[in-house]
């Protein structure tokens, strides 16, 4: 076609592409060249679009502008009356029509809104497919201001059908956010939203059962006495719909008057002149009931029914997945609290808080968890030895909920029957390794006696803990680590290196899991030290400084869960009587006998041993070192403190050779010899006692005694 031709196009057809001396003339004759009017040719196949310069006026684009694509009009055209257009094209391609008509508007370039009329005619091919498209495009403008009020009122008409389809469109897409009941309802209150159709408010009830259960009323002081809770069967317009699954319209208020008597005398001060009852219906079932309330209104056209039919089933798809999301969520919730130890047992010497935060994303359930194990000779024996654990299974799912629980309790037998550190770790790697799952997880163990302070740390894969000492500063603790649990076992590395610390009276430390620190784009280190920060601007009380920390979560909404284990050592509530510490020392591993002779210089100095401290000590130090020399196997060293006529601390060194000690004595050039000379010396009593598969040899030193105030 071409664009800048006059009169007619090619042989026996008009410019506009129609056969010359069509029944009635073609579109320029039938319009006259007063209008402005141009041609367009759609090739269908190919996807381009040729029109002349008159249709270039009429879209106010210049030649250089456009380049063929239909695509690029859409810069002209609104998206809404685009919208509509293409459905207007795609209805007739679809349905065999050979012709379609329709206005719309175009944006000039000073931004003026102009009405145009596109008229177009489908050509098909042999089988019916459509293949090309000719027709006109012109300036309505002047015809619309001129035409008669019926033409105005179709125009009104159709901006007024954009505007309810634009209110339907975007409640949708407010919709599409909405994850709970209550959610649901906020978007259909929201100003922008059901008040445009008109509603003064609305009501909303949920099929309970056989009842329904009224969620949402309407204006303040419209609740009716005894409908928050009906029977389906009862008279009420919301049960109505329920029973026939079908939209209730209330046109006018004798036509409420009459249909429903018990609650018209209810209504009819509220000024509501009419209702429309929609039925929420999911997968062929009626899960709840709508009710839009309106003032000055009376009957509904046949387009206001179709908008609020539509409108009723994005409503029901929304409300389903609440629904299902609410239900979720409090399966996960109760799922996962049930996972966590119930309670936490007192432990003298200390001061405990624990938390654990969901994510925002409540349904999906994770595998985080804490607990506090008393250990043998410990809180449950008037003792002052426990256990803390953090830990946090992969995954966020029951299954990681199922595997966390089972570690907890695998963890926390071994714990119990009085494993090392090392050897807990290890056992529980193990243990997860040959579960029939593909889960592994992180955690970070924490074996402190509280009267000595002394707290060994093992860590699989986790964060490090942090420290807040007495006078408010906090600092992160590097704990030495071994792989994650499950991974170690898998990869043959069971060997947990363990981190020693002497904890200060007042003295707190901090376990967590990464929820608690974690943030999209940011470091976990950097994490840290904001949550050391806040820890140090915290509040004292460890339960308010434990909900200040969590409150972080709440606050960022993430999608991890967190918890969180805060242990301060109180010394004016640690247990006088009693003591009890035992260590293994490998062959072979000097860090292993240097965490040794710390924790004797901890344990005695807190169970008042007094000037006589360095003396255990060294006889202590000097019982491993034999045992280590003289033998092939390992020293397990125990410290208790015996009570009596008089205090006594007991050391013991077992050892798996059953060749019994000789004293002798060192020449002056000697450098042995002397072990058993310094134990007869200094201690108050020694000896060696056969075990099963070797001995232990044993000293005693007589402390002084301790006052109501726990000093010598």
């Amino acid at each position: 076609m071409d664009a800048g031709s006059g009169g007619h196009g090619p042989a026996g057809h008009c410019r506009c592409g129609q056969p010359a001396g069509r029944p009635g003339g073609c579109f320029l004759e039938l319009y006259g060249p007063a209008l402005r009017m141009g041609c367009f040719d759609w090739d269908l196949d190919k996807g381009l679009m040729a029109m002349d310069a008159t249709a270039h006026e009429v879209f106010d684009l210049r030649p250089d502008e456009y380049d063929g694509r239909p695509e690029t009009l859409a810069a002209r055209v609104p998206t809404a009356e685009g919208r509509r257009l293409d459905q207007t094209v795609a209805s007739a391609l679809k349905d065999g029509s050979e012709t379609y008509g329709a206005y719309f508007r175009v944006r000039h370039r000073d931004g003026a809104l102009c009405w145009t009329h596109t008229h177009g005619c489908i050509r098909r091919d042999g089988t019916g497919r459509p293949h090309r498209i000719v027709g006109v495009v012109r300036d309505a403008t002047r015809e619309l201001g001129d035409s008669p009020p019926a033409l105005r009122e179709l125009a009104d008409a159709e901006a007024e059908r954009r505007r309810r389809t634009s209110i339907v469109e975007g409640t949708t897409a407010a919709l599409a956010h909405a994850r709970t009941v209550s959610d649901v309802i906020d978007v259909l209150r929201d100003n922008h939203g059901l008040a445009h159709l008109g509603a003064a408010n609305l009501v909303m009830g949920l099929v309970e059962a056989g009842r329904i259960r009224l969620v949402a009323e309407g204006p303040a002081g419209s609740f009716v006495p005894g409908t928050r809770l009906t029977r389906v069967e009862e008279p009420y317009p919301m049960s109505e719909v329920v029973r026939n699954l079908a939209p209730r319209y209330i046109e006018s208020a004798r036509d409420f008057a009459e249909s429903y008597p018990v609650l018209w005398p209810h209504i009819d001060r509220l000024g509501i002149t009419a209702a429309a009852y929609l039925p929420l219906i999911a997968q062929a079932k009626p899960i709840g009931v709508l009710g839009l309330l309106y003032r000055d209104k009376t009957g509904f056209t046949a387009e206001e029914r179709n908008v609020l039919v539509a409108l009723g089933s994005s409503i029901a798809q929304s409300l389903r997945r609440a629904m299902f999301y609410e239900q979720e969520k409090d399966l996960a919730q109760g799922l996962q609290q049930a996972m966590l130890p119930r309670t936490i047992p007192g432990v003298p010497g200390a001061e405990i808080a624990v938390r654990y935060r969901s994510a925002a994303l409540g349904r999906d359930i994770g595998g985080d968890w804490y607990d506090i194990i008393p250990l043998p000779g410990g809180a449950r024996s008037g003792g002052s030895r426990v256990g803390a654990v953090i830990g946090d299974v992969q995954g966020h799912d029951t299954h990681a909920a199922a595997v966390m629980g089972q570690l907890r309790i695998v963890l926390r037998a071994y714990a119990a029957e009085g494993h090392a550190p090392a050897t807990v770790m290890a056992r529980a790697s193990t243990f997860l390794h040959e579960l029939d799952t593909d889960r592994f997880a992180t955690c970070l163990y924490a074996e402190a006696d509280l009267t000595t302070g002394m707290v060994r740390f093992v860590r699989a894969g986790h964060l490090d803990p942090l420290l807040l000492r007495g006078d408010g500063s906090c600092r992160r603790l590097p704990v030495a680590g071994g792989l994650p649990l499950g991974l170690s076992a898998e990869f043959g590395r069971l060997d947990y290196p363990v981190t020693t610390l002497e904890l200060g009276p007042e003295q707190t430390l901090l376990l967590c899991t990464d929820g608690l620190v974690e943030e999209p784009g940011h470091d976990l280190d950097d994490g840290l030290r904001a949550l050391a920060g806040l820890v140090a601007s915290g509040p004292r009380d460890l339960r308010k400084l434990a909900d200040r920390l969590c409150g972080i979560v709440d606050g960022r909404g993430g999608d991890d869960d967190a918890a969180l284990l805060l242990l301060r050592r109180r010394t004016r509530d640690a247990p006088l009587s009693g003591g009890r510490l035992q260590q293994h020392v490998a062959p072979g591993d000097p860090e292993a006998l240097t965490e040794a002779r710390r924790m004797i210089r901890a344990a005695v100095r807190a169970w008042g041993a007094g000037e006589r401290a360095d003396e255990i000590e060294l006889v202590a130090d000097e019982m491993i070192t034999n045992a280590l020399m003289h033998t092939e196997g390992a020293a397990v060293v125990t410290l208790r403190v015996l009570s009596g006529a008089d205090r006594r601390l007991r050391v013991d060194v077992e050892d798996c050779s059953s060749a019994l000690p000789h004293r002798r004595e060192a020449g002056e050039e000697g450098v042995s010899g002397r072990g058993l000379l310094l134990v007869d010396r200094l201690a108050d009593g020694w000896g060696v006692d056969a075990r099963g598969s070797g001995k232990s040899v044993w000293c005693e030193f007589v402390m002084p005694a301790r006052n109501r105030g726990g000093r010598p």
